[in-house]
């Protein structure tokens, strides 16, 4: 290593960026418009990018982990979120209608099946969708796995990664009674979801802050003042998620599916250190899928960003490029 380069950043593995060619808003005919938008090589093999959250919309930086010349990239805003409309909406919102709206982008871009590209939530939407249509996935490639299980929602928001940021979650707790406590997600959801537009934003903000301030190793995040249109709409929309247990029928409903999407391959990229996502719910996963492939990567956390992070999810795609749909 050169040290007078000092150590690489998850940007040093992304290719350059890259504008869209197609930006338009699809109308699911319920009240949702639902942003869309095409990078990369229009005639490419198609990509479809899931972010996380839910809520979390999509960004430039998405575009850049996929050769644009090979690839033809599709990004959305998920309902409720990013560009799409009504902002913060939970009204017609759920896992099935993410689905059904992924359904409707595919059939109008007149794409055949994709490659799914997923992150947390968007792991666990790509899941969902390949169970429900897996003749129209192509291959999954996931990052920090999260199945949307119980004991994952209790580890996050019932104290098992703040026994390793106290002081975090010292922060996060401070806005509940203690008597309310017991559940989290609850207390949080009668807050934002109160009407009372300052109290939302407050409490968005603390929701948004204690996932972003654990999802790097490398930087020891303090609370900070987000965006408050963000902030709010990603807390939201995530707490109503998990205050619904990702509406699905059953707990453990992604792994009890999983024969469905046996024949396809899958690439999970994980970080060893994921505090949001522990790594167990990625070894679950894999174990006993054939044409699954784990990669646990070792001193990186849950974020898309982390640049070990990066550097293997741009070499999983450039590897993808010789398999054509």
């Amino acid at each position: 290593m050169d040290h007078r380069s000092g150590p690489k950043r998850a940007i040093d593995y992304l290719y350059p960026p890259v504008e869209p060619f197609d930006q338009r808003v699809i109308d699911m005919g319920d009240g949702h418009r639902i942003y869309v938008e095409q990078c990369g090589n229009p005639q490419g093999v198609p990509v479809l990018v899931l972010h996380g959250g839910p809520g979390g919309g999509c960004s430039p930086a998405m575009r850049r982990y996929f050769d644009p010349a090979h690839y033809r990239v599709v990004l959305f805003d998920q309902r409720g979120c990013g560009r799409s409309r009504p902002h913060a909406s939970v009204e017609n919102n759920t896992t099935w209608h993410l689905v059904s709206d992924i359904e409707v982008i595919r059939q109008t871009l007149d794409i055949e099946k994709f490659i799914l590209f997923g992150g947390s939530w968007g792991a666990s939407l790509a899941l969902i969708y390949a169970i429900t249509h897996p003749e129209r996935t192509a291959h999954l490639v996931l990052r920090g796995i999260f199945l949307m299980m119980r004991k994952e929602l209790i580890w996050f928001y019932g104290g098992g990664a703040g026994a390793f940021y106290p002081d975090l979650w010292a922060r996060f707790v401070a806005p509940i009674p203690p008597e309310e406590r017991a559940d989290m997600i609850g207390a949080y959801h009668r807050r934002l979801f109160s009407g009372d537009l300052a109290e939302e934003i407050r409490l968005g903000r603390i929701w948004s802050n204690w996932e972003n301030a654990l999802a790097s190793v490398a930087i020891d995040a303090p609370f900070g003042e987000g965006p408050a249109d963000y902030a709010r709409a990603f807390a939201r929309l995530e707490n109503h998620y998990f205050q619904n247990a990702g509406f699905l029928t059953s707990d453990g409903w992604i792994l009890k599916e999983r024969q469905r999407i046996e024949h396809i391959g899958a690439t999970l990229v994980q970080g060893r250190l994921d505090m949001i996502c522990p790594p167990v719910a990625a070894w679950n996963l894999a174990q006993g899928w054939a044409k699954c492939d784990l990669r646990l990567i070792a001193m990186a956390g849950h974020a898309l960003s982390e640049p070990g992070i990066s550097e293997a999810l741009v070499s999983v795609m450039n590897g993808l490029r010789a398999v054509r749909p």
